[in-house]
């Protein structure tokens, strides 16, 4: 697996900025259609929400792959839907140049909270993001999969990440590499491994010996991180994560975006290029 793993990264071409056209509505492509609807989650003993973006036309005697992208952290299931990411455009120009598959788009609610906390910069405050892991996997996974006509296992089944969401979506990919195939970390804030910046103390999700794929047979096939050179948000956490997975031992791809922020330009950097990147494995496992 960790050879099927390396040529798939090794073939991943990656654009530094997301290109204009990708970006904008075209009159003459069918885009998705994007809804609010919600779920039950076990975990959490609440009704939780979510926003779904079904490919244009989409058929239920057709099965798709899912893409899951998690919001930064005080967002919500609307955060990377709206405004400048334009990743509606960003999937449906690269579904219509034929550089994309069809695929299903989740945006989750991924607070998690079980007591009430409302998020903040403090561990109990931060603790229901990194319990979001357990609603994914026990809930909201298997709605989605008894809900939409969806493609199953690793092969059809990728996370991305902004932020907050980049953290949780590196200790999601790490941890369970069984179930997604694809993980791309954009701009991913502090606390996966024991650190600390201006707004806290971050104990670690795992320690920086934790922070690989420990089982060279379940290697995702693409593992993606990225953040502009300009981010004062995130700072230099993106970059030692990169150097920890470095020194593991676990191969990825890591870039910069030039002069960009914590913001748009490097959610649609990433978003387009791991879009085009993705639901690709079977041209390595046949």
């Amino acid at each position: 697996m960790k050879e099927i793993s390396d040529a798939y990264m090794k073939n991943i071409k990656i654009e530094e900025y997301c290109p204009a056209s990708h970006a904008e509505a075209k009159k003459n492509v069918a885009y998705g259609t994007m809804s609010h609807q919600n779920y039950y989650s076990n975990t959490t003993h609440s009704e939780r929400g979510y926003n779904v973006l079904l490919p244009a036309n989409y058929n239920p005697s057709k099965k798709y792959p899912v893409l899951y992208i998690l919001h930064g952290i005080f967002g919500d299931e609307f955060s990377m839907t709206e405004g400048a990411n334009a990743i509606k455009e960003i999937v449906g120009n690269q579904i219509s140049e034929g550089t994309a598959k069809e695929m299903i788009v989740v945006f989750p609610n991924m607070y998690a909270c079980t007591n009430g906390q409302p998020p903040s910069f403090s561990d109990a405050g931060v603790a229901g993001y990194d319990n979001f892991i357990n609603d994914l996997v026990n809930d909201l996974m298997p709605h989605i999969e008894s809900k939409y006509s969806v493609l199953t296992g690793r092969e059809n089944t990728a996370i991305a990440g902004f932020s907050m969401g980049g953290r949780e979506i590196l200790y999601i990919g790490i941890t369970r590499p069984d179930l997604f195939g694809y993980v791309m970390a954009i701009a991913p804030a502090p606390g996966v491994t024991p650190s600390r910046d201006s707004n806290m103390i971050h104990k670690g999700q795992l320690s920086e010996n934790e922070l690989r794929i420990a089982n060279q047979n379940a290697m995702p096939y693409a593992l993606m991180i990225c953040c502009g050179t300009s981010d004062e948000v995130v700072g230099g956490f993106p970059e030692s994560y990169h150097k920890i997975l470095e020194r593991n031992n676990t191969n990825h791809i890591w870039y910069t975006v030039g002069g960009a922020d914590h913001n748009s330009i490097a959610i649609r950097s990433g978003i387009n290029n791991f879009v085009g990147a993705i639901f690709h494995a079977d041209k390595y496992t046949k």
